[in-house]
């Protein structure tokens, strides 16, 4: 159990990087040109963020699956 407190975490923290990286991406597009590393910093956090969804989603069946009286 104390593994799924830590991707929790990681998880939350994550939400917060991609959270800041979206609102540096719609403050860039009102420059005039706008870096194409701007537009691409949101995929940074957003694929770990997909990955860690995934596992606390899938969590839950997979427990019961594994649970004698499922």
């Amino acid at each position: 159990m104390h593994g799924n407190k830590w991707i929790r975490q990681i998880h939350r923290w994550l939400s917060i990087a991609f959270t800041l990286a979206v609102i540096a991406n719609i403050a860039a597009m009102g420059m005039a040109e706008p870096a194409v590393w701007i537009g691409l910093l949101a995929l940074v956090p957003l694929i770990p963020l997909l990955v860690t969804g995934l596992y606390l989603f899938a969590q839950p069946y997979v427990a019961r699956r594994g649970s004698p009286d499922a």
